[in-house]
C-alpha cells in the first residue's frame, strides 16, 4: 500500500515500469453526430509505457497510436476519418501522448499530458481512476487505469464537417475520449 503526499492510499500500489497491454486495453472515444447521437469508435493498434514512482505524483505515461486502426464499426466511414479531411494517416500515422504531471483530484488524480496528433501538440488532461495492481495468472504483475477526458478536433486541424437541413452539423467538435488500460510490469 502506498500513501501519496496528499494522503491518499492505493491498495497494492508497485513502483515501477510497466508496457501497456494492448489485447486487454482500449483506447476509445465517441463523438455527436447529426446532432442527436453518438458515433463510437476505437483503435485497435496502440503501444506505451507507464511508470508508477514511488509516489504516484512522480508517475508518467507515454503512448504512441497508430491511426490507420481507427474502428468504428462502418469501414466507409473508417476510410473517411484516415482521409486528408480528419487523420491524414498517409502523412500522420501516429498520435502521440507524453504526461507532464500527475495530480491529485478528489479520491482520483488528474493526469496532464501533451497530446500530438496531425503535427500540433495541445495539453490535454485526462481524470485518471487507479483501478488497481495485483498478480496475473503467469506469474507476473498487472495494472490498470480508467482515464476519462476530450478534445475539440478543430484544435488539431481537423475542420471538415457538413451542414445539416434545420441547423447543425454533421459531426460535433468535441470528442470524448476513455481509455481502459491494462500494463504488464516489466521484469
Amino acid at each position: 500500500m502506498t500513501q501519496t503526499q496528499t494522503g491518499i492510499t492505493i491498495p497494492g500500489y508497485v513502483a515501477g515500469t510497466w508496457n501497456i497491454d494492448g489485447m486487454h486495453s482500449e483506447v476509445g472515444f465517441a463523438v455527436r453526430h447529426m446532432m442527436v447521437s453518438k458515433v463510437r469508435g476505437k483503435f485497435t493498434k496502440f503501444s506505451g509505457e507507464v511508470v508508477t514512482a514511488d509516489d504516484m505524483l512522480g508517475s508518467s505515461v507515454t503512448a504512441e497510436i497508430e491511426l490507420s486502426s481507427i474502428d468504428t464499426g462502418a469501414e466507409q466511414r473508417d476510410g473517411h476519418l484516415r482521409s486528408p479531411d480528419f487523420f491524414d494517416t498517409e502523412n500522420y500515422p501516429t498520435m502521440t501522448y507524453r504526461s507532464t504531471g500527475v495530480r491529485p483530484d478528489g479520491g482520483d488524480y488528474v493526469l496532464d499530458g501533451e497530446l500530438t496528433l496531425k503535427g500540433v501538440t495541445r495539453q490535454v488532461p485526462l481524470k485518471l481512476e487507479v483501478n488497481g495492481f495485483g498478480p496475473d495468472a503467469y506469474g507476473g504483475t498487472r495494472a490498470g487505469f480508467t482515464a476519462t477526458g476530450h478534445i475539440n478536433r478543430s484544435d488539431f486541424g481537423m475542420t471538415w464537417n457538413a451542414a445539416i437541413e434545420g441547423g447543425g452539423v454533421v459531426v460535433a467538435d468535441r470528442v470524448d475520449l476513455h481509455l481502459e488500460i491494462e500494463a504488464v510490469l516489466q521484469a
